[in-house]
């Protein structure tokens, strides 16, 4: 990367982006939540659009001189329209916590009946958690998953039957399988709710077709653009024209003030990169390396909710090991994997400590990795479980990652 203007003015963040750029190059990234944009999409962010305050929508501004900032947000706007086939789309939001908070803003008043999955069980923060706005000022009713790891859509049509609530959230933070949005839309419409589809997670793979899409089934699509789509971090959300003015106004002057025009700059080029038919492909590797990985480590006897995955994310559970994933994530962490400890459902253990891992396939998939390579992930992984404490061993397996490293240099 391109640090020589950094260097001539401030030598110590320089030296400490080289080195998070070296930790990158080194590590095989499997958090879930994270991926690799493109230099193109982090050129864009880093463009002289940032020196302009643009509040409102395009064409309707607050300030003045955004005849070009104008052109640029509308054609981050008709991309995304394009890659998802949705009617209207707000590129603002600075975050996916944030397109959330502005439906909220938007569908509901203070108090209001929401149900959302339990963060415990795969939901995002802002989709009820009590630490959280959205279950602090809202009465939140929470659906998870079964022994299978799975939505059981009997059971979520049960509570939204006894708690009628003004609004139903599909869509979490780390769940393995396929969503039917359909069935959710049913459940929705039975009792009169809005359906709010947050597709943060899985935004890159319906937009490559290896997914089922909301659009058309929810009311609102929110999503980030950082995950699976390969964008910059930053959020969007997607209604039809019915909702579209009130949408944009929770946004602003809802929520937020002046949006970020460099990242959604940087939003444009990741939403035309992922019209590209390679987006497709990569799409379908990622599914591929998620599946080539569960089963790795199924074959090493690891336990996985669900038993694998229909996406690009799963959960090992270690409960029956007497590991902690907290304990388990640093461990990874010293061969060369980053990776986040993560709830598993009916987790004996506390958030801060809690019994699993969670695994995703969409940076390692970006840098090039194939079936193979997660399958002898999957046996590192395996492994660094089993030898924990074995520091020559844990050196062994770093070895072996960093082979895998090399194998696919990042930028």
């Amino acid at each position: 990367m391109d640090l020589e203007y950094i260097k001539n003015t401030d030598s110590e963040l320089a030296e400490l982006v080289e080195e998070e750029l070296k930790r990158q190059t080194n590590t095989i990234e499997l958090i879930a939540s994270e991926n690799f944009a493109s230099k193109a999409v982090i050129a864009a962010a880093g463009t002289v659009l940032t020196n302009k305050y643009a509040e409102g929508k395009p064409y309707k501004r607050f300030y003045n001189g955004c005849d070009v900032i104008d052109k640029v947000e509308m054609l981050a706007v008709e991309r995304a329209k394009k890659l998802f086939g949705a009617e209207h789309v707000n590129v603002q939001p600075h975050s996916g916590a944030q397109a959330n908070m502005a439906v909220f803003f938007y569908a509901l008043k203070y108090g209001d009946t929401v149900m959302g999955m339990d963060l415990s069980n795969g939901g995002h923060l802002s989709h009820g958690s009590p630490v959280n706005f959205s279950g602090t000022y809202f009465n939140i009713v929470s659906y998870g998953v079964n022994e299978y790891g799975e939505i059981d859509y009997d059971e979520v049509q049960r509570l939204a039957d006894e708690s009628r609530p003004k609004m139903i959230i599909c869509g979490a933070s780390n769940y393995s399988k396929i969503i039917d949005f359909k069935k959710f839309k049913e459940i929705a419409d039975s009792v009169g709710a809005f359906l709010m589809a947050d597709i943060a997670h899985i935004a890159g793979l319906v937009a490559g077709g290896v997914h089922p899409s909301p659009v058309g089934y929810a009311d609102f699509v929110t999503s980030t653009t950082h995950k699976t789509l390969r964008g910059p971090r930053g959020g969007i959300i997607m209604c039809s024209n019915e909702h579209a003015a009130g949408i944009d106004k929770a946004v602003f002057p809802g929520i937020q003030g002046g949006p970020l025009e460099h990242i959604i700059a940087a939003k444009a080029v990741a939403f035309k990169e992922a019209l590209q038919p390679e987006f497709k492909v990569y799409a379908q590797q990622i599914v591929k390396n998620a599946k080539a990985l569960a089963q790795s480590l199924l074959d090493e006897n690891i336990d996985i909710v669900g038993n694998g995955t229909e996406n690009h994310v799963m959960t090992i559970d270690l409960t029956k090991t007497g590991k902690t994933g907290k304990d388990i994530a640093n461990v990874l962490e010293k061969v060369g994997i980053t990776a986040n400890k993560n709830t598993v459902p009916n987790d004996p253990q506390s958030p801060f400590v809690t019994s699993g891992v969670r695994l995703g396939s969409a940076a390692v998939t970006t840098r090039g990795f194939k079936e193979e390579d997660m399958t002898e992930v999957g046996k590192i992984i395996a492994s660094a479980i089993t030898v924990c404490d074995n520091e020559i061993a844990l050196k062994n397996l770093r070895e072996r990652s960093q082979k895998l490293c090399d194998k696919y240099p990042l930028y």
